[in-house]
């Protein structure tokens, strides 16, 4: 390690932690603003369920690098290439979260809020996401500590965060920006996830052990 190069470039660094964060919290809050209709929809019309996670599936498993460069032809070398990219691996995740945690609502519970005379959307947003918070923060956990990681690759097309740190010291055959992006990247992964679930105990501590 050049411990030297970390102090000259410390403004560099902090930067692209900066960069970092804002593709992590774009991309994830993008992919809820997406996904949340998405899951309902597959609650309420069962039939819709199957096409819903067969495309975002679809689109999970197409190789981050494949997807950047189908992307690039038409949105650039840009912000937009990665984020359409970013988003699309949310979707899988956020989905399925937010399926399962709507069905692991007790059918007792609905009753009981349907005998008390709520509407469908008030039963939804009153009763059954109050109670699926938990399994939805965990699906939220998941895709940031996944998107946290995806950045990295984005820096292929120079919208990366950290990960041009990590690209220019594989280019370079030069250890010490390769560690400090590695490492960087790995510790806000850590921040995020214990920071959605300290907030998840927060916003539903009922679900606390």
């Amino acid at each position: 390690m050049r411990w030297d190069w970390v102090r000259d470039h410390g403004d560099d660094i902090l930067a692209a932690t900066r960069q970092h964060v804002e593709l992590t919290l774009l991309a994830v809050a993008l992919g809820l603003v997406l996904s949340f209709p998405l899951g309902l929809a597959a609650r309420r019309w069962r039939r819709s369920e199957g096409p819903i996670l067969g495309l975002t599936g679809a689109l999970f498993t197409i190789p981050s690098l494949a997807l950047f460069a189908l992307l690039v032809p038409f949105t650039g070398l840009s912000r937009t290439t990665a984020e359409i990219g970013l988003v699309s691996y949310t979707l899988l995740i956020l989905v399925r979260n937010i399926v399962a945690g709507l069905d692991g609502v007790p059918d007792d519970v609905r009753e009981a809020a349907h005998g008390m005379g709520y509407r469908p959307l008030g039963q939804l947003m009153r009763v059954e996401l109050p109670l699926a918070v938990p399994v939805i923060v965990a699906g939220i956990r998941i895709a940031t500590v996944t998107t946290i990681g995806l950045v990295t690759v984005t820096g292929l097309i120079g919208q990366g965060g950290l990960g041009a740190f990590i690209i220019e010291g594989i280019n370079r055959d030069f250890r010490t920006p390769l560690v400090v992006g590695s490492v960087c990247s790995v510790a806000l992964a850590v921040v995020a996830d214990v920071a959605l679930a300290a907030a998840a105990r927060l916003v539903a501590p009922w679900s606390r052990p």
